[in-house]
């Protein structure tokens, strides 16, 4: 085992359905221990013993692999599953635990614990509207789409800032249709609004990023080139902001901040209200 892989904790999200709320929930908590390197893993429809063993087996190599105790976080309900996965000497974290005893107390009732109940609370209008968002987000990502009179937020920042991921999360959660917009070199000469994005200004947030950490995120994926030199993320940053000061558009660092604490800013500074049910 590498030295990089010693420092590594592995980490797995099961669920007997998707694993989307899972892995959320269990994304929010390990950003609560940033000195630590995760790696993590979904593994999703976990519904019967023989899944569940096929699970705890890739779970327990893990934890061999790296040498590390592995951390499950789940939404396993039922105990006989969970079980097959406490095989593999894990850290078991039934996201549902710590919720399930007040409730059956304030609601009088008892939990029916059932496999995959969740799909079937699904809200008909309200997953077209997610589906629609993501066709919108996807038309619309990097400006190749760039007519935004649907759009309810446009995002805009230079090149991997985190632009993506962020409009691709507003439209799976909450609905929301949400573009964005790549400054390029010839938009970062002015401390104008270009003029595609003039238009919309009242639905404009924008993105900005360590140039540091922008360095290392554009070597990954352009190594050595122009494009992910450390002088060239330095101008680009420095310009973006200096044109978010000028035409007062609402920023937020993604440095240091979660996908979600991102989504809740950019709707909480919009007025974009949104409950999916």
């Amino acid at each position: 085992m590498s030295q990089a892989e010693s420092s590594i904790h592995p980490v797995f999200y099961v669920s007997d359905g998707t694993g989307i709320t899972t892995e959320t929930i269990g994304h929010s908590l390990l950003t609560q221990f940033g000195s630590v390197r995760f790696l993590t893993s979904r593994i999703s429809f976990v519904d019967d013993a023989d899944k569940a063993r096929d699970a705890a087996r890739l779970i327990h190599e893990a934890g061999q692999r790296y040498q590390r105790q592995p951390i499950v976080i789940h939404t396993i309900v039922d105990p006989q599953i969970s079980e097959h996965l406490r095989a593999s000497g894990a850290l078991m974290l039934d996201v549902f635990t710590p919720f399930i005893d007040p409730m059956e107390q304030v609601l009088g009732v008892q939990r029916q614990s059932r496999v995959g109940r969740a799909h079937g609370m699904v809200d008909f209008e309200t997953y077209h509207q997610r589906i629609n968002a993501m066709n919108f987000a996807l038309t619309h990502d990097d400006g190749m789409a760039i007519n935004y009179d649907q759009a309810e937020v446009v995002l805009v920042a230079v090149s991997r800032a985190g632009k993506t991921p962020t409009c691709v999360y507003l439209a799976l959660h909450y609905g929301i249709r949400a573009a964005n917009y790549p400054l390029t070199d010839e938009d970062l000469e002015t401390d104008r609004l270009p003029p595609r994005l003039r238009p919309y200004r009242n639905k404009l947030f924008g993105l900005t990023i360590d140039a540091d950490r922008l360095h290392q995120i554009r070597q990954e994926r352009r190594p050595n080139s122009h494009y992910a030199q450390l002088a060239t993320c330095k101008r680009e940053v420095a310009a973006a902001e200096e044109l978010f000061r000028a035409q007062r558009i609402p920023t937020l660092s993604t440095t240091h901040t979660s996908i979600e604490e991102i989504a809740s800013k950019v709707m909480a500074t919009l007025g974009l209200h949104r409950e999916m049910f």
